[in-house]
């Protein structure tokens, strides 16, 4: 035991490292599996080939932001005083940044390379068995997610460690250590902002070339979805890697970072009880900063073990059951670890903010954030999987043409955010009633602790789609096409709860950035009974609107130039229909490129750029509100739109997927039977195009819109912070000690005085 506590902080970069070791080993089997034929992997190489090349043209653009931000925040390092206050920086912070996104991007880098290992050997696999398709997929979905979590852990474990030592760390609450934490900001800060281009540019690029490939291909051509013959086909596959693979890896590598910056940051304020100038956790004090690590750690070990629930036995299997006894085990043995650790690490009795709370009630937190997870996960696959009754309803809707169709899914999508929200809103209220501030942002922590796991179903979805791609493509028989479209259908669902369960955490991760934000900014509250904070909070509702209309709007000019070049190919290059030319897919996947590359700066900025134009920009104009306040005031209501909007468009995008998807095998409507090509199907098809956006590009945004925002926020806070209005307060009632009981492991009674904090109050008030 005293072993581990000596050693506790060197085993988090340790269990990050074990989890970079089994992705290893796991990526190495799926590259062993056979590729298929020649056919096949000539076209697996056209999707990775284009893949690649969008992921160096974003580096390029980003390289440049990433080099620029961080001279600007080396520069701000050096500033130690503000209106005579002491700032808490270094320039070091520049180097966290740098390794933030250098990390994000690498996270994604290994998610898009997996899965494009991934695809065609699970179309070969799916030539001879389900249960081997969905071996094959999974596998490469499992190296994306522990990937992400390894490269997560690894990195914020291994910087805390080294900044603990540049900067003389000895005590928790300490002047050095609070330097330590805002430079581990950085670190964070990075990770967001290669999150958000990544998120937003592949959303573009994926959508851009499916609403092209959908609009022509299917519904004007008449021919199947990822057929040969449509130019796009190829652009629409390398979509399906950079979005929703890399843009996902990326995504929720940024929102792990922060969940665990956000409880560390909280961590760090509070004040543990010392025995014979011992502190009594036997960790210095430090282990309300450490424990969300160690919890996320422990959960990358327990995603592996839930992994090996993840199997099917023959054709019949249900593949989504899978999948959730997979997830479900891993949460299980993540709750029952967390209460040994959590009653291991902390003390009995602890303190934050005038709030008491004990080791169990921190252990409760982490429950309610694994309980409201594994409601969002249920609640999403509720309105998205495909015969349950949301998607049934567009379904019927088809039937009356293309407007009740999408009249129908914005129905979906507007209802479904009514139990997501009560489900948040019951998570923030009992973990705030078990412990505080710090119960609230443990509670995310513990939603994120199985990310690996989450995300390897998630990547799951893109494999599958992409090796029905290649199986279409390929010609291959009917029997092949059917298993990896069960695949696909499952991983429709799988991605929509993926992005639920992102949302969530995004939730309470930004409400305990925020709560950090309003600490190092100083307020004490935020009151939108003042005019500016009321116009910060209309203002920031309004971002997230601005920023979807862009996203969509992007999308749209994208996808209108695809649809010109599909058009105008099947029109100049004879012999296409008849399989007897080869389509241009080059320039159709340059055209997907460069549209992204272009279109995903606009939204980028606002995020990045908004908080500080807030923040330094009404920094005393107005005499009795600061800026912080009205910095504030923009937040709560960037937070608040935007998962609403987030939940609304990925609800809705997956309903309308799945409900085109359902045609594949035929529907019912008033007593008739329906299939593909038919008048409710073009319904359906516009349906899922309007959809796409929403589900894949802006939708997915938001979480990382409203996090990213209040990492800058952050950041900024030292130096926005209130300094007071030169007033001065006098204590004059008389401060008396009062005993605070700490019962030790030994039995003693130990006494430890402190001042009366109420009378300090009462006098301050009074003489105010």
């Amino acid at each position: 035991m005293e072993f581990l506590q000596n050693n506790l902080i060197y085993l988090i970069p340790a269990m990050g490292l074990i989890g970079i070791l089994v992705m290893a080993v796991k990526s190495a089997w799926v590259n062993k599996q056979d590729a298929g034929d020649k056919n096949m992997q000539e076209l697996a190489g056209y999707i990775a080939d284009g893949a690649m090349a969008f992921l160096k043209a974003e580096w390029r653009v980003l390289s440049i932001f990433v080099v620029f931000t961080a001279a600007l925040l080396a520069y701000s390092g050096t500033i130690h005083e503000v209106n005579g206050v002491a700032l808490h920086s270094s320039w070091i912070i520049a180097i966290a940044f740098i390794i933030g996104a250098v990390f994000s991007a690498t996270a994604g880098y290994i998610g898009m390379k997996a899965a494009t290992k991934a695809n065609v050997r699970t179309t070969q696999a799916a030539r001879t068995s389900l249960k081997q398709a969905l071996k094959v997929s999974f596998t490469g979905g499992t190296v994306m997610g522990l990937g992400v979590a390894g490269l997560a852990i690894l990195g914020l474990g291994g910087l805390f460690i080294v900044f603990l030592k540049v900067f003389n760390v000895v005590e928790p609450n300490s002047t050095e250590m609070k330097t330590a934490i805002e430079v581990l900001t950085g670190f964070s800060l990075g990770a967001e902002s290669i999150a958000l281009f990544a998120r937003v540019g592949g959303g573009i690029y994926t959508k851009a070339a499916d609403v092209g490939a959908d609009l022509v291909g299917k519904v004007e051509a008449g021919i199947p979805e990822d057929d040969v013959r449509n130019p796009a086909t190829i652009a629409d596959n390398v979509g399906d890697n950079v979005g929703d693979v890399a843009g996902m890896g990326a995504d929720l590598f940024g929102s792990y970072v922060a969940t665990i910056l956000a409880t560390m940051v909280l961590g760090q304020e509070i004040v543990v009880d010392k025995l014979n100038g011992i502190a009594v956790d036997n960790l210095n004090g430090f282990s309300p900063v450490l424990l969300p690590m160690v919890i996320c750690g422990l959960g990358i070990l327990f995603s592996i073990v839930g992994t090996w629930f993840v199997r099917i036995k023959g054709e019949d299997s249900n593949v989504q059951t899978a999948l959730n006894l997979g997830n479900w085990g891993s949460i299980v043995i993540t709750a029952i670890a967390s209460y040994f650790v959590v009653t291991a690490m902390l003390p009995e009795h602890l303190h934050l903010r005038g709030v008491n709370f004990s080791s169990l009630d921190v252990f409760y937190s982490i429950i309610v954030g694994l309980v409201v997870g594994t409601l969002m996960s249920i609640i999403t696959e509720y309105y998205t999987a495909m015969g349950k009754g949301p998607v049934n309803s567009i379904i019927q809707q088809s039937g009356t043409g293309h407007a009740t169709n999408i009249i129908g899914g914005l129905s979906v999508g507007m209802k479904s955010t009514v139990a997501p929200i009560l489900v948040l809103a019951g998570g923030i209220i009992f973990s705030y009633a078990f412990a505080g501030l710090y119960g609230v942002a443990i509670a995310a922590a513990g939603m994120m602790a199985t990310t690996a796991m989450q995300l390897a179903i998630d990547a799951f979805g893109p494999i599958a789609d992409n090796a029905g791609g290649i199986a279409e493509m390929s010609q291959l028989p009917p029997e092949v096409r059917e298993r990896t479209d069960n695949l696909d259908a499952v991983g429709n669902t799988t991605a929509a709860t993926g992005k639920g369960f992102a949302i969530a955490s995004a939730a309470l991760t930004s409400l305990a950035l925020f709560a950090a934000f309003v600490g190092v900014a100083g307020i004490s509250a935020i009151d939108i009974y003042k005019a500016p904070v009321l116009a910060g909070l209309f203002v920031g509702a309004m971002i997230p609107f601005i920023f979807s209309a862009l996203c969509i709007a992007a999308v749209g000019k994208a996808a209108m130039d695809m649809v010109q070049e599909v058009r105008r190919q099947f029109r100049e290059i004879p012999g296409i229909m008849e399989y007897k030319a080869k389509p241009e897919y080059e320039k159709c996947v340059a055209i997907s490129t460069k549209a992204s590359i272009r279109e995903m700066m606009l939204p980028g900025a606002i995020a990045l750029l908004v908080p500080i134009l807030v923040g330094f920009g009404f920094k005393g104009v107005f005499p009795s509100v600061s800026s912080a306040e009205i910095l504030g005031g923009l937040l709560a209501g960037v937070t608040v739109s935007g998962v609403l909007m987030g939940i609304f468009q990925s609800n809705a995008g997956g309903a309308w997927d799945n409900a085109k998807k359902s045609f594949e095998k035929g529907v019912e409507i008033n007593g008739e039977m329906h299939y593909k090509k038919s008048e409710p199907h073009k319904a359906s098809v516009t349906g899922d195009t309007v959809g796409d956006p929403f589900k894949d590009t802006s939708g997915p945004s938001m979480n990382i819109l409203i996090k990213l925002m209040s990492i800058v926020s952050l950041v900024i806070a030292p130096y926005i912070a209130v300094t007071g209005t030169g007033a001065t307060v006098k204590l004059t009632a008389p401060v008396t000690p009062t005993e605070l009981s700490v019962k030790p492991t030994n039995g003693l009674k130990v006494v430890r005085v402190t001042q009366n904090v109420t009378a300090i109050k009462k006098a301050a008030i009074k003489n105010f």
